[in-house]
């Protein structure tokens, strides 16, 4: 069983980027081990229910940040949180959870696995909840300063307007962090609160290397290049993307040019695609399932498709 180790705020070992700001607990309680202070940190936030669509994009970023040496923050929730947390242990990062419940504890349950890979790569599971103490739900806004406290910056994946993610965001902004929103389709309630940040001057995410550009302008950090050459690699391919079927050298057809084209402008469902593109309906379902089956665009939900990350 891993140790739990308690550091109250007059130990040297309580987080020196909690330390500035009122209201932050007398005591913090981890397994594992805390963010390390010399190098830059990031929090991932976001819905519990998000779209596949938000779960791939907050594993890109966090993975893609994790590559770069940025510690991953979150909340170890379904959804958006998990998402994060898997994309830095992709990335071969190190990740962080703050619980609303006692380290002891995983909630929810079925994160279990995910939590032991966190502390097995050398991360850690916080909380200011002693150990045993259940997941009560005013524990988990009352975390969220705690997030936003150990981390650089803060970037929100598909929030609606009453999500935990915002009040993340309003103690970050609050803490003088810089928040970023992952833009969402303006008719979509997974992101009406992301859309509503950047509406209020919030940070567009479109690439991981927008936060990595912020983080390192602070000359606090020194970055690794490995997302600069990801995100090179990223742009050659999506030219390769428009004209071939990436490893299999089949050459794509006008139509399936068109159509991956229209959502490189982001998701759309089966109809907006007919009206875009032109294509009937019974041949565009055809061409949609090909271009699923070879791995360049996903269906999220029903008849609404996107671009696979590459």
């Amino acid at each position: 069983m891993d140790r739990i180790v308690y550091y109250d705020r007059g130990d040297s070992g309580y987080p020196e980027r909690m330390k500035p700001f009122s209201g932050m607990p007398q005591g913090i309680y981890v397994k594992g081990r805390l963010p390390k202070e010399e190098l830059p940190s990031a929090a991932i936030v976001g819905g519990r229910a998000c779209s596949a669509y938000g779960r791939e994009q907050a594993r890109r970023f966090a993975r893609e940040l994790a590559a770069a040496g940025v510690q991953i923050i979150s909340g170890l929730a379904s959804g958006v949180d998990a998402a994060a947390h898997q994309g830095a242990l992709e990335g071969g990062g190190a990740t962080f959870a703050v619980l609303g419940c006692g380290v002891n504890i995983c909630y929810p349950r079925e994160n279990y696995p995910l939590m032991e890979k966190i502390l097995e790569q050398e991360g850690g599971v916080l909380s200011e909840f002693s150990p045993g103490e259940r997941p009560l739900a005013w524990h988990f806004p009352q975390r969220n300063r705690i997030i936003s406290a150990l981390s650089d910056l803060v970037l929100v994946v598909e929030a609606r307007n009453k999500s935990g993610a915002l009040i993340t965001a309003d103690y970050a902004l609050e803490q003088g962090k810089s928040v970023y929103a992952l833009p969402g389709r303006v008719n979509d309630p997974l992101s009406e609160g992301s859309n509503g940040l950047i509406a209020q001057g919030a940070g567009i995410a479109v690439h991981p290397s927008a936060l990595l550009e912020e983080l390192s302008a602070s000359g606090k950090w020194r970055l690794s290049q490995a997302a600069d050459r990801e995100a090179c690699q990223e742009k050659d391919g999506a030219k390769e993307f428009m004209g071939m079927v990436p490893g299999t050298g089949r050459k794509l057809t006008p139509r399936e040019q068109h159509i991956l084209q229209a959502l490189r402008g982001g998701s759309h469902t089966l109809e907006e695609l007919h009206r875009v593109s032109g294509v009937p309906v019974p041949e565009l379902t055809a061409l949609l399932v090909g271009l699923q089956l070879e791995g360049l665009l996903c269906e999220e939900g029903k008849n609404a498709y996107y671009l696979r990350e590459r």
